[in-house]
């Protein structure tokens, strides 16, 4: 018998693909969470996680998939069931030491229910930026020696789990990823001004941080991403070669040749 597959919605077009991909994937996602999914998809509260379990287990789900990008919910503790009771002590604990150690804990309970948490690239290996893609004009030795920069900068953040995305220009640091993501980020760093930069554009490298669990948390970039580093005035985006998926990608190949900067994929 074939396995079950289970699709989590989150926002964004990662969930439309793999369930374009996957028909008779169980679509399902969290009360409040925006998708795009659209109808058949069943919400859950996420302070009953008994009932995801439940309903995981009712349709014989042996792999499940996190889709999407998603803020931590807010909960309301007095509608927890009583499996939420039961593991919040580990999720809180977990939520002190940064979002990759959340995350590990959240595949660990439902690996405890034995669903193997599978990632989206492992469904859709085509999503990753594969070693070698290089889009629009080729960089400068001064656009790489700031992208040799800010991979110092990524990797010395690395094991404080921050840090995603870091932008550089000049050997100067514009800016870290943090929460709020890769576009505040960009709109911070668009405000810079251009006598911080020293008549240098400057880039943004893309990566995952190290020892990161990429079932869930791969780095993601898509036409959006394009557009604000675009906006933000740098020459161009790196990103970590097989670790970064690449969401949309016609239109965010599309999106780097129409503003004219480049996009280069790497082992970093």
């Amino acid at each position: 018998m074939a396995e079950k597959l289970a699709i989590l919605a989150c926002d964004g077009a990662l969930p439309v693909q793999l369930a374009a991909a996957y028909p008779d994937a169980l679509k399902l996602t969290l009360t409040g969470v925006p998708h795009q999914l659209g109808t058949g998809t069943v919400e859950h509260p996420i302070e009953r996680l008994g009932s995801v379990f439940a309903a995981l287990k009712e349709a014989q789900v042996s792999r499940l998939v996190f889709a999407g990008s998603l803020a931590r919910p807010a909960m309301d503790p007095s509608a927890f069931d009583e499996v939420m009771i039961a593991v919040a002590p580990r999720l809180l604990a977990a939520m002190q030491q940064g979002d990759d150690a959340l995350l590990r804990q959240v595949i660990a309970l439902f690996e405890e229910q034995g669903v193997e948490v599978v990632g989206a690239h492992d469904l859709l290996p085509e999503l990753t930026a594969e070693e070698g893609l290089a889009i629009g004009p080729p960089p400068t030795q001064a656009d790489l020696d700031d992208a040799a920069r800010a991979c110092e900068i990524l990797k010395a953040l690395s094991p404080l789990d921050v840090g995603q995305g870091c932008a550089v220009a000049g050997g100067q640091c514009l800016g870290i990823e943090t929460l709020q993501g890769t576009d505040a980020t960009l709109g911070f760093v668009a405000g810079t001004p251009a006598t911080l930069r020293r008549g240098h554009k400057g880039i943004y490298v893309k990566a995952a941080k190290a020892g990161q669990d990429l079932r869930i948390d791969m780095p993601t970039i898509g036409p959006a991403t394009i557009a604000a580093v675009a906006e933000a005035g740098l020459a161009g985006l790196m990103v970590d070669a097989g670790r970064v998926m690449i969401v949309d990608r016609n239109k965010t190949l599309q999106a780097v040749e129409d503003t004219g900067i480049f996009l280069i994929a790497r082992a970093l």
